[in-house]
Formats: structure tokens, sequence, C-alpha cells
């Protein structure tokens, strides 16, 4: 019998998900679309007030790993963890927590990725530097080729071991969404929803 992924080793998850890139796939879209529907039906209305495709599956024209980012932004009025409740009663399971922003991920199975994998990011709506990150890399192919390349070669460098990967691109995302931030500015319509 295979372990539980609850009773495997940090070490053991990222032997068994390694950090894997592959060229943009038109399927992404469609997996985000079937994922927001659903989210749609479970998050109650009243407290669901945007969600988006996010990370590099949202951007045009580069490698990624095969797993769609969704955030999820909420109403200020919305407690996080029982919306989490609800998504693990789905299948997905929360990866990390804190009073703001919870994580959990769909389509990790003890053998591995399952053919659809999702991040789903809970957040109350306005923190969502991700969305000016997306929108500016799709306005900008050549930023955009510029974080594959750093993508690529941190792929290798830290195929297991995630933290690293999303780490070391850190300061790359940061600096991009200060110039995003600045380029579009507060019209942009990202801001916090009345």
């Amino acid at each position: 019998m295979k372990k539980k992924l609850s009773d495997m080793s940090l070490k053991e998850l990222w032997q068994l998900f390694p950090i894997e890139l592959s060229n943009s796939r038109s399927e992404w879209q469609n997996y985000y679309q079937e994922i927001e529907s659903k989210l749609t039906d479970w998050i109650p209305k009243e407290q669901c007030l945007r969600i988006s495709h996010i990370g590099s599956t949202a951007i045009k024209e580069i490698k990624a790993k095969n797993i769609v980012d969704v955030l999820v932004e909420l109403s200020p009025n919305a407690i996080l963890q029982p919306i989490a409740y609800i998504l693990e009663e789905h299948g997905c399971i929360i990866m990390s927590a804190s009073v703001n922003r919870i994580s959990l991920n769909c389509g990790y199975t003890p053998d591995g990725f399952a053919e659809k994998v999702y991040h789903i990011h809970l957040r109350y709506i306005g923190d969502n530097d991700e969305l000016y990150f997306r929108d500016y890399l799709n306005q900008f192919p050549t930023t955009a080729q510029d974080y594959e390349q750093l993508k690529e070669v941190l792929a290798v460098k830290y195929r297991n071991d995630r933290n690293r990967y999303t780490d070391e691109k850190g300061s790359f995302i940061k600096k991009v969404t200060a110039e995003a931030k600045n380029f579009y500015g507060e019209k942009y319509g990202y801001g916090k929803k009345d």
C-alpha cells in the first residue's frame, strides 16, 4: 500500500513532484475555465469577488509547470478557513495557511501529478500582485522570455526543491511587479472592490 501524501517527508514529496517545465499549452486556459466554474459553484457567491488565472500558465508562449494557478479574491468579511474546508471537501489539500492567505492544491496523488493540477490561492480582495505581473509579462514578451530563461535555469538546479525554486524567482518577480504597478497605476482596476 502506498504512503499517503500527508505521511511523506518533504524530500519524498519533492521526489514525487519534481519541477518540470513544459512548452505553453492551449489546454491550460481550458483547465482554468473548468476550475473557475467549480469554484464559482463551491464558494458562497457573496464572499467570492473575483477569480483569476495567474502564474506562468496564464502568460502567453512561455514554458511553465503543468500546474494552473488560480487566485480567488474574497470579501473583507469572509473567513478564509471555512472556505478552505469547502475546497477540501472537493478534493483539495491545504498547502499553507496564515491569517490572510491560504493556498491549496488539487491534483496531487500518491502516484504523482494527476492530468489536471491546480494551486488555488485564497486571499482578500486587493491582495493580487500576481495580476500585475501576469499582465505585464503578457504585454512585454521580452520580459516574459527573460522570466522563462530564469525558470529554465532554476528548474534544472532545483528540480527537487520547490521552495528554493520559488525563492530564487522572488527578486525577479518583485522587480517586475513594481515596474508593472508603476506602469499600470491604480487606475488599472486591481485595487479593492467596494
